[in-house]
C-alpha cells in the first residue's frame, strides 16, 4: 500500500528433511500440490506489507528454486546461519522471517505483525502466536511436577516474526543463535522489546512424515473459508 511501511521477508528454507525422510530438501517436498516453500513466498508476496522476498536454500541447491519472483541465497548449516545469509540480502528497515516449514501461512499473518511493529516505534519485534489450549506442567529433571503454569499468560510462538532490522542483527552478534530456539528469544535477551500478535487457528511445523498429512487435511478443511490464492494448485 502506497506510504506504508513494508518489510523484506526472509524465507528460511535450508532445512536438510533428515528428520522428515525426505531424501533432499525438506522445501522441496511436495505438500498439497506445491513444493512446500512455495506456499509461503506465495503468502509473503500477496501481503501488502511485504516487499522483496528472500529464500535461503540449502547450498548447492540454489537452481531447484528458480522460477517465482525471489532472491535466492545459500544458507547455512544452522538456521541461524541462515537467517544470517538472508539478511545480507535485504533491503529494508523491517524483516518478517517466516520458516518455509509453516505452509498455512497467510498474507494477513505478515501484514498483522509488520503493522504492529511499524506502529510501534518502542518495539523492536512483533511475532505471531496462539493461545494455548492445553494445561502445561512444569517437571524437574526427574519429571516430577513442580507447578502448573497459567496458561492465560502462555502462547505458542510461530512465524512470521517481524523485526528491526538493526535489532536483529544487533541480537544476533551478542546472543548465542546456536541455542536460540527463535529468532525472537534472541531480541527478547538482547534487551529488545517483542509484542504478540495472538491468532486463532495454528499454523503447524511440518517435520515429520505425519504432519504433512496433517498439513493437507488443513488445507482441505480450509478451501471455501480462505482467499482462492490459498488453495489454488492444490
Amino acid at each position: 500500500m502506497t506510504g506504508e511501511v513494508t518489510a523484506s521477508a526472509v524465507i528460511v528454507a535450508a532445512g536438510s528433511g533428515e528428520r522428515l525422510g525426505a531424501g533432499g530438501a525438506k522445501a522441496l517436498v511436495e505438500v498439497a500440490g506445491r513444493p512446500l516453500y512455495e506456499w509461503s513466498v506465495v503468502a509473503a508476496e500477496d501481503a501488502s506489507r511485504i516487499g522483496e522476498v528472500v529464500v535461503a536454500v540449502p547450498p548447492g541447491e540454489e537452481g531447484a528454486f528458480e522460477g517465482l519472483a525471489i532472491t535466492v541465497v545459500a544458507g547455512g548449516p544452522t538456521r541461524s546461519e541462515s537467517v544470517a545469509a538472508a539478511l545480507e540480502a535485504v533491503s529494508a528497515d523491517l524483516v518478517a522471517v517466516h520458516d518455509a516449514a509453516r505452509p498455512l501461512v497467510t498474507p494477513e499473518h505478515f501484514d498483522m505483525a509488520v503493522s504492529l511493529l511499524a506502529g510501534d516505534p518502542d518495539l523492536d519485534g512483533a511475532i505471531v502466536a496462539s493461545p494455548v489450549a492445553d494445561t502445561v506442567k512444569q517437571v524437574d529433571s526427574g519429571g516430577l511436577v513442580e507447578r502448573t503454569l497459567d496458561r492465560d499468560s502462555l502462547r505458542l510462538a510461530e512465524t512470521p516474526q517481524v523485526f528491526r532490522v538493526r535489532a536483529l542483527r544487533e541480537a544476533m552478534a551478542a546472543g548465542d543463535p546456536g541455542s536460540a530456539t527463535d529468532d525472537a528469544s534472541l531480541v527478547e535477551g538482547n534487551g529488545g522489546k517483542v509484542a504478540v500478535v495472538e491468532l486463532p487457528l495454528p499454523n503447524p511445523k511440518v517435520t515429520y512424515p505425519g504432519d504433512i498429512e496433517l498439513v493437507e487435511a488443513l488445507f482441505e478443511r480450509a478451501r471455501g473459508r480462505v482467499p482462492e490464492w490459498k488453495v489454488s494448485g492444490c
